[in-house]
């Protein structure tokens, strides 16, 4: 996906919001403004917007002189979903549906995402876990359910932590020894990384690799050799998140894109309410599927 127009009033909002979480020196707040200001005017649109958010969060943790700027805040989020883990578990084998309630549970936790939303609070994570299991859901879940059981090798794209957590709901559902799960290689915004997939657990249920890149997405001539291989063999991807969705949507790959719908510009791209809880397969692979149909 292209950076949009409406795109750039973000990346201001996020590197101003970003630089005072992170510190309260003025000096740093204003340095990463300009500097953001500057690279805007002269960036190629036709990069998905994580490209951006790379170089805006790789100025704020140089400035800062923090590696991991929103660390403390990721482990908060771990924690929350981590005591509400057990709860949904029960919910979902319960269900007359386990996949599609564990997949709801699991989108729903996409609203932690502090790139798009700096002020979260553990309320809003524990409202939007509820009204997900009864809310709208743009889902093709026939489709999801005959891909998981056909493909021998699936690539889980996690995104953000405490997110991450509540992924593990659907990793559950899935065919655990044919199922690897990947992070970023470094700390960007609140994304999830090996730390976190070790908080989840998802260590000890799946095979876990982080992909090489500090970009808040996949950006896969930015990653390492080793996930550009285990993207490349994998059968199905599922892509959590709106990052993953900015940078993989027009990628020849049979991928499933797992997401909440937080800004306008995604909702359009991707046909949807604002707001509206997404299980999509990429276009690709969606008109094959038609046309063999």
């Amino acid at each position: 996906m292209e950076t949009y127009l409406d795109c750039v009033p973000c990346f201001v909002r996020q590197a101003v919001d970003s630089a005072r979480r992170t510190t309260d020196d003025p000096t740093v707040h204003e340095k990463l403004l300009r500097e953001v200001l500057r690279v805007a005017s002269t960036m190629d649109m036709r990069e998905p917007p994580p490209a951006m958010g790379q170089r805006i969060h790789r100025l704020l943790r140089e400035l800062s002189g923090q590696p991991d700027p929103y660390r403390r805040v990721k482990d908060e989020f771990n924690q929350l979903a981590c005591e509400l883990l057990d709860e949904y578990r029960s919910r979902i084998r319960q269900s007359a549906h386990p996949l599609e309630a564990a997949a709801r549970l699991a989108i729903a936790g996409n609203l932690i995402d502090l790139g798009v939303k700096s002020h979260l609070g553990q309320l809003d994570v524990r409202e939007a876990l509820e009204q997900s299991l009864s809310a709208p859901f743009d889902a093709e879940m026939d489709e999801f359910a005959r891909a998981i059981a056909s493909s021998k090798s699936i690539l889980y794209l996690a995104d953000n932590a405490g997110e991450i957590v509540l992924d593990r709901l659907l990793v559950e559902q899935l065919p655990l020894a044919k199922t690897t799960l990947a992070v970023r290689g470094a700390p960007v915004i609140n994304d999830a990384t090996l730390v976190d997939a070790e908080a989840a657990g998802l260590t000890e249920l799946v095979t876990v690799i982080d992909n090489g890149s500090d970009a808040p997405g996949t950006i896969l001539s930015d990653c390492s050799e080793d996930f550009q291989q285990r993207f490349a063999r994998a059968d199905l991807v599922i892509a959590k998140g709106q990052g993953n969705y900015e940078t993989l949507s027009g990628v020849e790959k049979d991928i499933f894109f797992a997401l909440k719908a937080k800004c306008p510009v995604i909702a359009q791209d991707l046909g949807c309410r604002l707001g509206e809880m997404v299980l999509q397969r990429s276009n690709s692979m969606a008109s094959r599927h038609r046309q063999s149909a």
